[in-house]
């Protein structure tokens, strides 16, 4: 097939080179010029023969206005592809936009990082079923090999939907290594906690990616000095507790999860300073160190 890739970062960048190995006809775009196929939206539209295919992978804060770019660039019986980490309810009416011009629209969740050039990207679909059959050909390259790794996930949304509860769960698995891990360094007993992770990579019913990827970062940086502290949430997490609670669902783990990402960066925390000063008051606790 021919495809449009609008956004050439990390993940773009990693399918352009895995769908063109598998023999497809990929025009990439990216603001940054050098490592573009095409010096404009209009260059790549172009450059399509219709009917056309234009996957995104642009962050979520422009994606709303590349697919009103691209709305008055495409013609009836093209194809929009969000691929990026979009928020579910943006979907319906994007895709209600997109079909007032005889476009039509699929949202894909997807999931690989910077490792799905070469194990494949995990991909969740949403929207029409012809349009998912018409584009299967994409998703057989981008996806590992094997029975699993992809799935139509129901109607427009059910692909940004499935991702947000996959990163929802997904900082809940990490949270969760995190405090294992420091539980293991300050253990008076344990003296290779590096060696216990290690270990858990066989055999053990915690074994996972997530863990063979930190034993990595153990293996090249044992004291992890080279990492800072805060942890950056790119909003999935937030979208999945908003959701749960719009539908009274209890997630206490990605919740969690969520807010020890927000404690982490702030160093000197107010709400820790109010309980020490409480346990103070109360118990006569000696004060913290400062923070």
């Amino acid at each position: 097939m021919q495809l449009g890739l609008v956004g050439l970062g990390r993940m773009g960048e990693g399918m352009r080179t895995r769908l063109r190995a598998a023999g497809h006809d990929v025009v990439g775009y990216d603001r940054r010029a050098e490592i573009s196929d095409v010096a404009s939206l209009d260059e790549l539209v172009d450059r399509l023969a219709p009917p056309r295919t234009v996957w995104l992978m642009v962050p979520a804060e422009v994606t709303g206005q590349v697919v009103d770019e691209l709305a008055t660039r495409l013609a009836a019986g093209d194809l929009v592809i969000d691929g990026g980490n979009t928020p579910y309810l943006a979907d319906g009416p994007r895709a209600q936009r997109l079909a007032q011009r005889g476009i039509g629209y699929l949202d894909v969740g997807v999931s690989g990082g910077v490792w799905g050039r070469e194990h494949g990207y995990a991909l969740m679909v949403g929207g029409d079923e012809e349009l998912v059959r018409r584009c299967a050909p994409l998703f057989e390259a981008l996806k590992p090999p094997g029975e699993f790794g992809l799935v139509h996930a129901g109607g427009v949304g059910a692909g940004h939907y499935a991702k947000m509860v996959h990163n929802g769960i997904e900082y809940g698995l990490m949270q969760a290594y995190a405090e294992g891990y420091e539980l293991l360094r300050r253990s008076p007993v344990v003296t290779d906690p590096n060696g216990v992770l290690r270990s858990w990579r066989s055999g053990t019913v915690i074994r996972s990616w997530l863990l063979d990827l930190l034993d990595r970062a153990l293996s090249a940086d044992p004291d992890l000095a080279s990492y800072g502290g805060g942890v950056a949430d790119t909003g999935e997490g937030r979208w999945a507790v908003e959701e749960a609670v719009r539908l009274a669902v209890p997630v206490d783990v990605i919740a969690a999860a969520l807010f020890a990402r927000f404690a982490s960066r702030r160093p000197e925390s107010p709400a820790t300073k109010v309980v020490s000063a409480l346990r103070g008051q109360f118990g006569g606790h000696p004060a913290g160190p400062a923070g």
